[in-house]
């Protein structure tokens, strides 16, 4: 009777493959691969903050040489200071206005 009584009995559970030290050893692998890629990302990450901080430095002070460069420019191109230049250095002086002549061009 036995074997009636085995056939009557429940069902056994299929046993899952038993995972040894081996596969905890994979899984520790791939934990510490998945970190070390994470801490990878985060000093990348870091060092790219650390140079677009560099750029807006270099930047902000191109932009202050450009603006120093054009209030030059401006006060070179003055026309007070070229007149001035003009009668020092040149001995020029502005024509009378009274004194000025047109010659008219024949236009055809």
């Amino acid at each position: 009777m036995s074997t009636v009584a085995e056939a009557h009995a429940a069902p056994r559970r299929a046993r899952l493959p038993h995972v040894g030290f081996s596969g905890a050893v994979v899984w520790i692998v791939a934990v510490g691969i998945l970190l070390a890629g994470v801490v990878a990302i985060n000093v990348l990450v870091l060092r790219l903050n650390v140079d677009l901080d560099e750029l807006r430095r270099s930047r902000a002070e191109l932009k202050a040489d450009i603006a120093a460069t054009r209030a030059q420019l401006s006060s070179a191109s003055a026309n007070a200071r070229i007149e001035s230049e003009a009668a020092t250095k040149l001995g020029l002086v502005a024509a009378d206005p009274n004194a000025t002549t047109y010659v008219p061009l024949n236009e055809p």
